[in-house]
């Protein structure tokens, strides 16, 4: 909605800025808002929209929600707003925020439900599942030839989205034999005022030399753990050894992996595994290409 209205206008936009540098001392732009302070969004939209998308359609993955959290609810924002239409994909099933489709089928607003149902559902999983207890993914950077190891793989663009993952989970999972292999740092220091994880590492010994890299990271937790107790938002690196745990099952609710491909071949073990995937998003970073996975039975 943020991105619609500034678009249907340049002076929302500017206000906008303005107004939000202005509250938290920041310096946000045009096209680069990032994570903003949601409270603060929504009631400068609500008491500033000049009915800019009145008559509007709006198109949403999941039933707004109904219920007051870090905002007020979502459906009455629609509702204020004066669209025409929502169309929904997936009915929210938490009792707690369910029911705003038919609080704004109240008001007087077309609503249609079940559009694109399946797909809507299956780009929802992560979001339910962290909703439920903890979303937690594997990433791997691999050469063109398929080799996982033996330091930098990647450009740098990768690195740097790597490094904006690790600033928003919160909890990096890493093998016992990599931390001792590669040494790593596992920071964010890629990126301006990045969120250092906390980290777990899996491994049936807790012998670690005390000058590895990652304990000296500040503001950071590191354990080590023989069985994985896993919450929140975690994602799992040198992801290599925790596909055999995946696809055997050994990894309860991990079923998603983010792949890094470089454009270069490199000289190493190559990583070798049967493994069927379901492809779900591509892109790119320069010259190398990433995908996110949904690991099959």
């Amino acid at each position: 909605i943020l991105f619609a209205l500034c678009k249907k206008s340049k002076k929302f936009k500017d206000d906008f800025i303005k107004a939000y540098n202005a509250k938290f001392s920041s310096k946000i732009k045009e096209g680069d808002f990032g994570l903003l302070e949601p409270k603060f969004t929504y009631e400068f939209i609500l008491n500033n929209h000049s009915n800019l998308l009145k008559n509007a359609k709006a198109y949403v993955t999941l039933e707004p929600c109904s219920h007051h959290g870090k905002t007020p609810p979502c459906a009455n924002l629609l509702k204020e707003l004066g669209f025409s239409e929502v169309i929904i994909g997936s009915h929210d099933e938490n009792k707690i925020a369910s029911g705003g489709g038919n609080l704004i089928q109240s008001a007087g607003v077309k609503v249609k439900f079940g559009v694109l149902k399946e797909r809507c559902d299956k780009l929802l999983e992560p979001f339910l599942a962290y909703q439920n207890g903890g979303f937690s993914f594997l990433k791997i950077a691999l050469s063109k030839n398929g080799v996982a190891s033996g330091g930098i793989i990647t450009n740098e663009l990768s690195r740097t989205h790597v490094h904006k993952l690790r600033s928003v989970i919160d909890t990096l999972v890493i093998g016992g034999n990599t931390v001792r292999t590669d040494r790593p740092r596992l920071d964010t220091r890629l990126i301006k005022n990045g969120k250092n994880p906390d980290v777990i590492i899996y491994s049936r010994s807790d012998k670690f030399d005390e000058t590895l890299p990652l304990f000296s990271v500040p503001d950071r937790k590191v354990s080590i753990q023989k069985e994985l107790d896993l919450k929140g938002f975690c994602m799992f690196e040198g992801a290599g050894e925790f596909l055999k745990l995946a696809k055997e099952g050994k990894l309860a609710n991990v079923k998603w992996l983010l792949i890094y491909q470089s454009s270069n071949f490199k000289i190493g073990e190559n990583l070798s595994l049967d493994l069927n995937l379901k492809p779900l998003f591509s892109g790119n970073f320069g010259d190398d290409s990433y995908g996110w996975f949904e690991i099959l039975d």
